[in-house]
């Protein structure tokens, strides 16, 4: 995989892009996907790429899956320290499915949440519904994005090695389930984009492969 270095900013912007480029998608949603652990700061790429698009005129929805996750009961039921939970257990998939994915797919409304479940307090968060117009964006991120067959437009993941991964994760006992993300999934082949992020000063990238 050949990378070359880029800036956060210019990452951005193109991916906006290529994501505001004419294509055939009518009056629909764009999906877009950025995927990694929570040490590759996801959070503030999403934001860049938000803040470029809404530049191009583009309504954008903006989303992390930190705010679906299910109740501490379901998420700790194996213990708060398990990795194949954290894996498989934390995010409530299917309310993504039905509170985002859903109202964006054809014939849709295009209401949307930012939220539904609060980990602080462990209680819904009560946030209210938003409507995305047509040809908006949809820009989620969080782990573990592209085992659960999204329907992305465009998928970016955030890649670091084992040792940088080691290293910037402060929650240790995470390391297995991203293992187990990288044997089962494969991120780095699934995804149209890859970041090298080890040293966040000094991103590189594939470029987009699709």
């Amino acid at each position: 995989m050949r990378y070359q270095a880029i800036t956060w900013d210019r990452l951005a912007e193109e991916l906006a892009r290529h994501l505001d480029a004419p294509a055939p998608v009518g009056d629909g949603w764009l999906k877009v996907g950025i995927d990694g652990p929570p040490a590759a700061l996801g959070g503030e790429l999403a934001e860049l790429l938000a803040k470029e698009l809404r530049t191009r005129g583009r309504s954008v929805h903006l989303a992390g899956t930190d705010g679906f996750l299910r109740p501490a009961s379901l998420r700790f039921e194996y213990g708060k320290q398990d990795p194949d939970a954290y894996y498989s257990g934390w995010t409530d998939v299917g309310a993504l499915w039905r509170e985002v994915f859903g109202p964006l797919e054809a014939g849709g409304n295009g209401r949307v949440l930012s939220d539904l479940w609060d980990p602080v307090t462990d209680r819904a968060t009560r946030s209210p519904y938003v409507t995305l117009p047509p040809r908006g964006v949809l820009v989620l991120h969080g782990p573990f994005l592209l085992g659960h067959w999204f329907p992305f437009d465009l998928t970016v993941h955030l890649r670091l090695s084992p040792a940088a991964l080691a290293r910037r994760t402060e929650e240790s006992w995470t390391l297995p389930a991203f293992a187990r993300y990288e044997k089962e999934v494969g991120p780095g082949e699934a995804a149209d984009v890859v970041v090298r992020a080890d040293d966040p000063r000094h991103p590189a990238w594939t470029g987009i492969r699709r």
